[in-house]
């Protein structure tokens, strides 16, 4: 069976995010080219079953499911990782890097607080920086639904974050 080059583009597209995805929850690279090479593989294999417009959400599910399945296995937990985050900026002085690196810290750990939908949406649209068109057609979603659930996983994050900083406020006195 061979793939037309509009098919094969988008395959290779969309694995590029995913795989960006996975190492963002905590994959490790070989690992996440492993799960996105088998969901491919599922893909060809199934794909005169597959809904052409639903492709995209099929292979992020497909590679999202087999990921918690290979986290299940090794016994660990699905975490946010902030590895392989490019954030320094070379004219920080050694104190404000040192700030960065903990407020990067703490957003890491309230985004591992939240619920697995909600954590998704951020990383989605602010961490992979996905457009909502995107984000809606890769978890198979429409729009208005979309942004109702991005606008609550904000507002769940912002209750977080502005709770943790009244506990260090309260324990700085």
């Amino acid at each position: 069976m061979k793939l037309n080059a509009d098919l094969q583009e988008m395959l290779q597209e969309k694995s590029e995010i995913i795989f960006k995805y996975l190492v963002k929850i905590g994959a490790a690279p070989s690992d996440a080219e492993d799960i996105i090479q088998e969901a491919l593989y599922k893909f060809i294999l199934y794909m005169d079953s597959i809904d052409s417009n639903k492709a995209y959400s099929w292979l992020f599910r497909v590679s999202l499911n087999r990921y918690y399945d290979l986290c299940r296995k090794q016994k660990r937990n699905v975490r946010v990782s902030m590895e392989n985050v490019e954030l320094v900026d070379e004219s920080l002085l050694p104190e404000e890097f040192i700030q960065q690196d903990e407020r990067n810290k703490e957003i890491q750990d309230l985004l591992n607080q939240l619920t697995p939908l909600h954590k998704q949406l951020l990383l989605l649209k602010y961490d992979l920086e996905l457009s909502y068109q995107e984000i809606a057609e890769m978890l198979d979603l429409n729009i208005g639904t979309l942004k109702t659930y991005l606008y609550r996983a904000r507002e769940s994050f912002k209750q977080k974050y502005r709770r943790e900083q009244t506990k260090n406020d309260g324990s700085q006195r």
